[in-house]
């Protein structure tokens, strides 16, 4: 990676010039003068990592990558490099370090002076500037990207980030107000100092080490026992709880029913299962009038699906939606709209689990919803208690696995599954050592 690394470092003074210095003019023109701008700031990180020695962090490696999809681009006569800026900024985001933070702020800078009414370009400077704790100036490169935005939908998102944000420095406007209206004493001239370096224009960290601050000097002077100071602790709580994460539109998720490993037993008991494959042969018999395929599939109890559909017609008949979470930042997906009976959400670290069930559900979507206790069943000693050696696990695999430890449904197959990318050659070869009957005209394996 060193050696790619500097090569690419190398390609990238090339054309962009080193910090300090003008690119040089090529026949024909070049880039637009920002790309260049925003392909010098990608330098001067690309140095810092490589001063800083080997790589380890995978998410940096995909930013590395990234780079260099921007410095083709910007390479490439007539080809139109902002797609490339953007997601550029995007990776650096998702590295998730301050100096990538500032990485894409500096080429949202440089994306708005390019594209001043790019949708994409303010949302990226509005997460960079959030990463970064400057709420206030995020909300106005939000609502930037709200004015452009014509899909109110793909808004909700950023709408609720701004309330949040909003509502964090309101706590703040309260705290100072009711510490003003109390602060009448020469006892309280430490905490005004404490009060005058509160502000919701502070970055997210020192206004929390500003709030606190007040708080503990406050219940020092009057006690925890004094109304004032209760509310101004309530106002910190409310504070924190906002900044660590958005609230929850609807917190009973629509009246969804959670559901555990005793509740998904019941509803499988006795019931025949099929898992079908989001594929375009599958989805296209499904959604073809009067086709066996689709017969067949209307016929089971349960039909499950796995995963975001890419194929599958989005009014397709789905009883349970299996989903494993990947990635770094797995709450950062797209939200589960799509109409289940049960949705369950395979996943691990638990707080990451939790997040994404936050961010990702969309209330009225399912009626019931897996709790904790089948976030990961093959890992789980009070279930399979598999060695996590293995590797990653198919969502399709999982919820075989899983309906296999239960053992309740009267009939499990697969539908669709028929070629070699559908499962690992581990997972096939479990499923072989199961199969009961293979219908070749249906695509369809039996299992039990």
């Amino acid at each position: 990676m060193g050696q790619t690394l500097t090569g690419l470092l190398t390609s990238v003074r090339a054309i962009a010039g080193r910090p300090g210095t003008p690119a040089q003019s090529r026949p024909g023109g070049g880039p637009d003068q920002a790309l260049l701008a925003a392909l010098r700031l990608c330098g001067d990180h690309l140095s810092a990592l490589a001063a800083a020695g080997p790589l380890t962090d995978a998410r940096r490696t995909r930013l590395i990558a990234s780079i260099g999809a921007l410095t083709t681009a910007c390479s490439t006569p007539g080809a139109d490099a902002f797609d490339a800026l953007l997601r550029t900024g995007q990776q650096a985001l998702d590295s998730g370090g301050e100096a990538e933070a500032r990485l894409a702020l500096a080429l949202a800078d440089e994306a708005t002076a390019l594209r001043a009414r790019s949708k994409g370009a303010w949302r990226l400077r509005g997460n960079a500037l959030d990463a970064l704790g400057r709420g206030e100036e995020a909300i106005t490169a939000y609502e930037r990207h709200l004015a452009l935005q014509q899909n109110t939908a793909a808004s909700r998102d950023v709408e609720r980030r701004i309330a949040t944000l909003r509502a964090a420095g309101d706590r703040i406007d309260e705290a100072l107000t009711l510490f003003r209206a109390g602060a009448d004493t020469r006892a309280d001239t430490e905490a005004s100092g404490a009060a005058a370096r509160l502000s919701r224009r502070l970055p997210a960290a020192e206004a929390r080490a500003a709030f606190t601050g007040l708080v503990r000097l406050r219940t020092a002077e009057h006690g925890a026992g004094d109304p004032a100071v209760r509310r101004l602790a309530a106002l910190y709580a409310e504070h924190r709880r906002l900044s660590d994460r958005d609230p929850v539109a609807d917190p009973l998720l629509g009246g969804a029913e959670p559901i555990g490993v005793p509740g998904l037993r019941r509803l499988v008991a006795g019931r025949t299962v099929c898992l079908v494959a989001d594929t375009p042969r599958t989805a296209e018999q499904e959604q073809r009038p009067g086709s066996p395929l689709a017969a067949l599939i209307e016929g089971y109890d349960l039909v499950v699906r796995c995963d975001e559909a890419r194929h599958t017609a989005p009014a397709a008949r789905t009883d349970l939606h299996a989903c494993t979470l990947r990635g770094d930042t797995p709450w950062k997906g797209p939200r589960w709209d799509r109409r289940a009976g049960a949705r369950l959400v395979f996943g691990d670290p638990l707080p990451h689990w939790r997040l994404a069930l936050r961010s990702r559900l969309v209330p009225g979507a399912q009626d019931r919803v897996g709790d904790a206790t089948l976030r990961r069943p093959l890992h789980d000693p009070a279930l399979l208690g598999e060695e996590a050696g293995a590797g990653p696990a198919s969502t399709a695999y999982t919820v075989l696995r899983l309906l296999d430890f239960l053992g309740t449904p009267a009939r499990v197959d697969l539908i669709g599954f028929e070629g070699p990318a559908a499962l690992s050659p581990r997972e096939r070869e479990w499923v072989g050592t199961r199969t009961a009957n293979t219908d070749d005209t249906a695509v369809r394996i039996t299992l039990r």
